[in-house]
């Protein structure tokens, strides 16, 4: 196949990006560092007609700069497929207008490489993918009926209840088994969610932090300890968490083994895990985060790895 020229980045929109923290950011600048033409859409600007998958897309130059980090082209309708590869990157929820765009744009892959690949995102879901591997996670339930989130807690204590679909922090409480919040929270979830919702045993090791293992084509490449802070049970950093550097321990590195061989199979080439203790408790293969992090801590540049990866997949195409 021939070599990558034209790169379109799906993405929530590049004014509203903080670079210091954002992985689309830097996979998208390393495309631009190695002379790839960059072309950025949001998914509303996503459109099928007669079959074929078009976008309004403008050319996009990037710079590490705070407050210019962005310099957008004149908007233009284009056919995807022309482009050599699409990086799936907006942020959740993973509600029906994402899994709508997976529909649309698994129309093009692979002839068009979509990283990752869509039908399998969407047949992926973070909280639910997990569960196929249940010995290496805390104790978990998901439904919405509210006699069982009753029952285990009471047989775990202590509890993490959270939306299935949720991202970023949003809606994740602690509940402790004498909480008397517990009905008056469970009354919210049914209002707020159709879904089920996922409880899992709460860990108190996340107090030393909750880990982010980035993989790359199945292998580990690097991660961050994200600490919490000392009001809160989450750790995700835009909620007030704590990054700091970190090395893989023996059981993480089992972990990465075992779930290794099932991102290859589906085409997952940028995957964030997040550890807790002993314990794998999200594979997040949307908009994985944390590349930056590992690199300013002086871990790998995941963002030439993941290209690389991209390279070779396409050259053997």
């Amino acid at each position: 196949m021939s070599k990558i020229t034209r790169v379109a980045v799906q993405m929530d929109h590049v004014s509203t990006i903080n670079i210091a923290g954002d992985s689309t950011f830097a996979m998208s600048l390393e495309a631009q560092d190695r002379g790839y033409e960059l072309y950025h859409y949001t998914p509303d600007r996503l459109s099928m007609r007669d079959g074929k998958i078009f976008a309004t897309v403008e050319k996009m130059t990037l710079r590490d700069e705070k407050g210019s980090h962005f310099t957008l082209g004149q908007a233009e309708r284009v056919d995807l497929s022309s482009m050599d590869v699409i990086l799936l990157r907006q942020d959740p929820p993973f509600d029906m207008a994402y899994i709508t765009a997976t529909h649309l744009l698994e129309r093009l892959h692979p002839k068009t490489l979509v990283v990752n690949d869509p039908a399998w995102v969407r047949n992926s879901p973070e909280k639910i993918f997990v569960t196929e591997f249940a010995d290496l996670m805390p104790p978990t339930l998901i439904t919405r009926d509210r006699a069982e989130i009753a029952r285990f807690r009471e047989e775990q204590g202590d509890i993490i209840l959270k939306p299935l679909y949720g991202n970023g922090g949003a809606g994740v409480f602690h509940s402790t088994r004498d909480d008397r919040n517990f009905t008056s929270l469970m009354e919210m979830f049914e209002q707020l969610f159709r879904e089920p919702f996922i409880a899992q045993g709460y860990l108190p090791a996340v107090r030393k932090g909750d880990k982010r293992i980035i993989l790359v084509d199945g292998e580990p490449v690097g991660a961050i300890n994200r600490v919490p802070a000392e009001t809160d049970s989450r750790s995700n950093m835009h909620v007030g968490g704590r990054a700091e550097a970190t090395e893989l321990t023996a059981r993480e590195r089992e972990i990465c083994a075992r779930i290794g061989p099932s991102l290859k199979e589906r085409g997952f080439l940028l995957v964030g895990i997040d550890v807790i203790g002993d314990y794998m408790t999200e594979i997040n293969v949307t908009s994985p985060t944390g590349i930056r992090e590992v690199k300013k801590f002086g871990g790998a540049d995941i963002a030439a790895l993941l290209w690389d990866a991209i390279e070779r997949k396409r050259a053997s195409a």
